[in-house]
């Protein structure tokens, strides 16, 4: 019972079930707790800038040579542009079948004609219009590194991490004392990881709570068939597309999401994907990734492999148009499939960035209009933990298949994951011949 009591999973899932009863209960008290909830993620958030830039450059210090540095980097952009677009596909195809637009004409219409909804729908316009691929793509670059450091700017910090990376590679053994050094800096961070974590189940706990008590359940009612055929498609595509992925490569997905759970009750319970950013990547090593490509591909993946935000976004424009009665032609979504393609790589991991690049995307198409947008508001935040859970188990996904193809996966610590004897992380840099050899029960 002790045991129980004291494993992070049976913790954060009693702290989510407190929360949706406090939330359901007491709800003003669960919508005062959102500061609990956000000083959590900030301390997860204050960690992502160092372990990001450790990770990556150690990885690609390591590495050897610099053509293989690129390879890693191509194969996984490949594999995002491929699955995000399949993601994209799926979720139009889906909304076109199962019509999730249709009966709530008179709510939509209601929504356009509140002003004040509309104002609130105007402000992510605003905040959107400055999304563009062109201002995404210029804006990777920083000003300055301790800028990025501070703002923690994820895709600026990991193209700063890739070019202090291939320096080091190409000092060779001159830059090996700084090496260890950050080797041991890596270890002291996820270290700091550990004690932060001590507190999940307190931030789990208050993001439920907040979320039930400030939007409530009976706000769920009006487009329950949205969150249902959202909810549906992002499960089937996890356990069709992505377990078909994982099986292509002779893995199995019930083990890979066993494994990570305790990072996907963590999302659930603060709806937001970063959270569980440098424990992915930790737990990717543990479960056989080379540190290198599990550095590499998981920072990347949170900018540009987020299958849940590509799934949501493409039923979700589906969903307006049919709710405001605007037919829309085969090549007219396959235009908006395309311009998808390029907005839905600017969405952060963080809670309500969907949401904008929605509401992007509807400018950009100008198929339908912007300010419908507002009828999502009620939902988009109960839609976030889906989004947010799918893009996290994509983006590990992602770097099983660039690892098993690169020969940088490692089978025995693989095995040793399944059988709940994971290596830990100051142990990880110890070759797979040494670590005793063990079967894995069919």
């Amino acid at each position: 019972m002790k045991r129980a009591y004291t494993n992070l999973t049976v913790q954060v899932l009693t702290a989510i079930a407190l929360g949706v009863a406090v939330g359901a209960l007491f709800p003003a008290v669960g919508a005062a707790l959102k500061p609990v909830a956000d000083t959590f993620i900030s301390l997860i958030k204050m960690l992502i800038a160092p372990i990001v830039f450790l990770t990556v450059v150690l990885g690609i210090a390591g590495m050897g040579s610099l053509k293989k540095v690129g390879r890693v980097g191509g194969k996984a952009l490949l594999y995002f542009e491929v699955v995000t677009t399949l993601a994209l596909g799926v979720g139009v195809v889906v909304a076109n079948l199962a019509q999730p637009g249709a009966g709530v004409q008179e709510t939509a219409q209601a929504v356009l004609q509140d002003a004040k909804k509309a104002a609130e729908a105007a402000k992510f316009t605003a905040q959107a219009g400055e999304m563009d691929w062109v201002a995404f793509f210029t804006h990777i670059i920083p000003d300055n590194v301790v800028g990025a450091f501070a703002k923690g700017d994820i895709l600026q910090v990991l193209l700063f991490s890739v070019l202090f990376g291939l320096a080091l590679n190409r000092m060779g053994e001159y830059a090996q004392p700084l090496v260890k050094t950050f080797d041991r800096l890596s270890h002291a961070m996820f270290g700091v990881l550990a004690l932060v974590m001590k507190l999940a189940p307190v931030g789990a706990f208050a993001g439920m709570a907040y979320t039930i008590g400030k939007y409530g359940v009976a706000s769920l009612l009006p487009l329950g068939k949205l969150l249902l055929v959202v909810y549906a498609t992002m499960f089937m595509f996890i356990f069709g597309v992505l377990n078909l992925i994982l099986r292509a490569y002779k893995l199995r997905l019930g083990p890979y999401l066993r494994f990570i759970r305790e990072e996907i009750l963590l999302v659930l319970g603060t709806s937001s994907s970063e959270s569980a950013l440098p424990r992915m990547i930790d737990k990717m090593e543990r479960y056989g990734c080379s540190r290198s490509v599990a550095g590499l591909v998981i920072p990347t993946g949170y900018s540009f492999n987020l299958d849940g935000t590509s799934i949501y976004l493409s039923i979700a424009v589906i969903f307006l148009a049919q709710a405001f009665h605007i037919p829309l032609s085969l090549s007219q979504q396959l235009t908006l499939i395309a311009i998808l393609m390029v907005t839905s790589k600017g969405a952060a991991g963080v809670t309500g960035s969907g949401f904008i690049v929605l509401a992007s995307t509807l400018a950009a198409t100008r198929l339908v209009p912007v300010e419908s947008v507002a009828l999502l508001l009620g939902v988009d935040r109960f839609m976030s933990e889906a989004r947010a859970i799918t893009n996290v188990i994509g983006n590990g996904v992602a770097t099983l298949v660039v690892a098993k193809s690169e020969g940088e996966f490692d089978e025995a610590r693989h095995r040793l994951a399944l059988l709940g004897r994971s290596v830990p992380e100051q142990e990880r840099a110890e070759p797979a011949a040494l670590l005793p050899r063990v079967e894995v029960p069919h």
